[in-house]
């Protein structure tokens, strides 16, 4: 059609504009068709086809020379083109920004400006300053120009070009000064031309743009504030997004990044009305319970921090229905997903359960937190086969401690057999990357220096059995588990720093405070095993060495302390009890470093009913006449 169009004929064009223009028109009621056929295969046909439609006839405007009558049609076509184009991929990608470069070009064509100012290499914002200084002679292309700055603008903040964007919006605007972020005053204050009933139809228009980039950057910049920690400027941003043009989806996120905010910010009831509504309003209701979970716990609601989570584990075992999207540039679109340190960022569904599970047994709730433990271990071990690939560790997650967690919690609950099978399990798939015991005995012999590496939780699992056989009544085993646990401390090294970087795995335990109460977590555990059998001269010689390398360990000074009194060391005890006695007068320092919990767990078995009651008896001994 375009062949049989005499360049110098006015009447021929417009007939063929006329026919261009039903044909946009007809495409874009095509895909509204679509549209309304929910998932249903054709659905996807009748769009594609109508976005090969749309490339067809723009081929046919631009392989014509640029004409104003023209143009105006030719960049509602672009337009359209490009919204259902990203929308079936759902997202933008440089086909679409060489389709707006060209649209910019076609204009300034008409202006016998475009060569020399492509040969100056001008990128995207310079063609932008061209044309709209261009287009304020010819206001007849402003509303296509308009639609098609609202594409530019919705890639650019996809793209995080927002120096870009807002250069854009400012021209648009006729402002000459501000920065980017004065972005939202921008966006807000652009108000693209009205649309004409006698426009060529478009599947959006640049209002409907302008209210999904408003949305979008809002709630982008809300979010970015609220892990910044710039609570009242992310509260005022996220506001701004949910009395947007906001789908439910969205509206979940948003509320969500609300409550968290509300929460930091001292406000948990208020934080709870924005949680509980998106709870209800989304399908995907994950983000809301978990942050649900932190406020309670925050308020010290254990019950219903814990039912929060049960069903955060729920929603996630369950494939969510999704919304059908439409054919148009969504707020969606132009979302970045939810990074790690995000609250918007919920986990996987094993991350949930283990932060479940160690919930349960940090509040006392053990047989819950082992049926989870046990639970988790199937999920994460089915279908692994130990002797063709190395322990997995899924993104979050540290495999050997979910193990030593589990056996910690098999033990606190009494089931100590349960607990050696989850410590041999542990060793039996991690053998590989154990030293054998002979070689350590034999290097010791030698005297060699060379000390193998050997992970720290390889360590804790022979601490764990120890206590399990303790539970199960057999000291000589306890022992002989708890010198395993110390010949891997003392005579095996952790890979350090400038043997490279440690795995997931190795981080829980690599803090020098961290090893140091392990180390005295197995020493106090075998003088006790010593104590119950009545060899109190090897107790006190594990007490000490507990002493010696661990000196912030207070449980240790104490069980030293009943030794030397029952070995009637009476000066040694003395002494001891007095700086004990001035050590609980001082102010006490908050610990500024954490444990792993299945060590935490350890240290609660070994630890002495009352340290004042233990200092009182003391006294009261001391102060007895001696015979």
């Amino acid at each position: 059609m375009s062949h049989q169009t005499p360049l110098g004929s006015s009447v021929p064009q417009a007939n063929c504009l006329d026919l261009w223009r039903e044909k946009n028109d007809q495409l874009v009621r095509q895909a509204k068709v679509a549209q309304d056929l929910g998932l249903s295969p054709r659905r996807q046909q009748l769009a594609q086809d109508a976005l090969e439609g749309l490339r067809g006839l723009l081929h046919s405007l631009q392989g014509l020379p640029a004409a104003v009558l023209v143009l105006p049609l030719e960049l509602t076509v672009i337009c359209n083109f490009i919204t259902l184009r990203a929308s079936l991929a759902q997202g933008f990608t440089e086909d679409q920004a060489q389709d707006i470069q060209r649209g910019l070009e076609r204009v300034l064509e008409t202006q016998k400006q475009v060569g020399p100012r492509l040969e100056s290499g001008f990128g995207p914002r310079g063609l932008w300053n061209s044309v709209l200084h261009a287009s304020s002679l010819l206001p007849e292309l402003l509303p296509a120009l308009h639609h098609l700055a609202g594409l530019q603008a919705a890639l650019w903040l996809s793209t995080d070009h927002l120096g870009d964007l807002t250069l854009l919006l400012q021209t648009l605007n006729g402002s000459q000064n501000g920065s980017s972020e004065d972005l939202l005053l921008h966006l807000k204050t652009w108000s693209p031309p009205a649309k004409e009933s006698d426009d060529p139809l478009t599947l959006q228009d640049a209002q409907g743009l302008r209210d999904v980039l408003l949305t979008a950057f809002a709630y982008r910049q809300g979010l970015q504030e609220l892990i910044a920690g710039n609570l009242p400027r992310a509260l005022s941003s996220l506001h701004e997004a949910a009395s947007g043009l906001c789908p439910r989806p969205v509206l979940v996120q948003v509320y969500t990044a609300l409550g968290t905010c509300l929460r930091k910010m001292g406000n948990p009831q208020r934080a709870l009305l924005y949680l509980v509504a998106a709870v209800k309003g989304g399908l995907i209701c994950g983000p809301p319970l978990l942050e649900a979970s932190r406020l309670y716990q925050q308020l010290g609601n254990t019950a219903a921090e814990l039912e929060s989570l049960e069903l955060l584990v729920e929603a996630l075992s369950v494939t969510p229905s999704s919304e059908v999207p439409h054919f148009l540039i969504e707020v969606e679109l132009l979302l970045p997903q939810p990074d790690p340190a995000s609250p918007l960022h919920c986990g996987t569904l094993s991350q949930v359960k283990h932060l479940l599970a160690r919930r349960c047994l940090q509040t006392g709730r053990t047989e819950d937190a082992v049926e989870h433990y046990l639970d988790l271990l199937a999920l994460l071990l089915d279908g692994w086969e130990p002797k063709f690939s190395p322990l997995p560790c899924p993104r979050g997650l540290c495999m050997p401690e979910i193990f030593l967690e589990a056996a910690a919690a098999l033990i606190q609950a009494g089931q100590a057999q349960d607990a050696l099978t989850v410590c041999e399990e542990l060793l039996s798939r991690t053998s590989s990357l154990l030293p054998k015991m002979p070689w350590l005995w034999k290097n010791a012999r030698k005297g060699t220096e060379e000390s193998p590496h050997c992970p720290p939780w390889a360590s804790a699992t022979y601490l764990l059995q120890g206590q399990a056989w303790v539970q199960l009544g057999d000291p000589k085993q306890a022992i002989s588990e708890f010198s395993r646990c110390l010949e891997l401390l003392f005579r095996c090294t952790p890979k350090d720093k400038e043997q490279g970087p440690a795995s997931n795995c190795e981080q829980g335990c690599m803090s020098d405070v961290a090893l140091q109460q392990l180390r005295a977590a197995a020493l106090i555990s075998r003088g006790l095993e010593w104590v119950a059998s009545g060899q109190d001269t090897k107790a006190l010689q594990d007490f000490l060495l507990s002493v010696q390398v661990c000196p912030g360990n207070g449980d240790a000074s104490f069980h030293l302390l009943q030794t030397l009194r029952r070995l009637d060391r009476r000066d040694e005890a003395t002494a001891l009890w007095r700086k004990l006695e001035a050590q609980t007068k001082l102010p006490q320092e908050n610990a500024t470093w954490s444990l792993p919990l299945y060590l935490e767990t350890c240290l609660s078995w070994i630890r002495p009913p009352d340290h004042e009651t233990l200092l009182e008896d003391f006294r009261t001994s001391l102060l007895e006449p001696c015979n």
